[in-house]
């Protein structure tokens, strides 16, 4: 059985943004997820890894328990934005994988 892997892309929004998607994406059933991001948010990508293999924090605690199976980095050549050429930009993508269920927590 083949499973689809979800592809989170990573840009300049804060960290807790993209732990609630990965959180939005394991609720909805897909256990599978890539992050992807490339330039300056490839620290922020590491940083929600990290966090959510923790599970760090208020949303992050709801995670079941992460494994990450992955890392490949690579250099993707983009078009420059006045179109006088090509930069190359260095690119990470992050595999995770949720064994486990959700830990829904309810205040009592």
């Amino acid at each position: 059985m083949v499973t689809e892997i979800r592809d989170i892309f990573i840009g300049k929004k804060r960290l807790h943004a993209y732990v609630g998607a990965v959180c939005n994406a394991m609720g909805s059933g897909d256990r599978n997820i890539r992050l992807v991001a490339r330039g300056r948010s490839i620290q922020m990508a590491v940083d929600v890894a990290e966090v959510c293999r923790r599970r760090a924090g208020i949303i992050a605690g709801t995670l079941p328990e992460m494994v990450i199976h992955d890392v490949s980095i690579s250099t993707e050549q983009v078009e420059r934005r006045d179109g006088s050429g090509t930069s190359n930009v260095s690119c990470i993508k992050i595999h995770m994988e949720g064994t486990g269920e959700m830990n829904n927590k309810e205040e009592e």
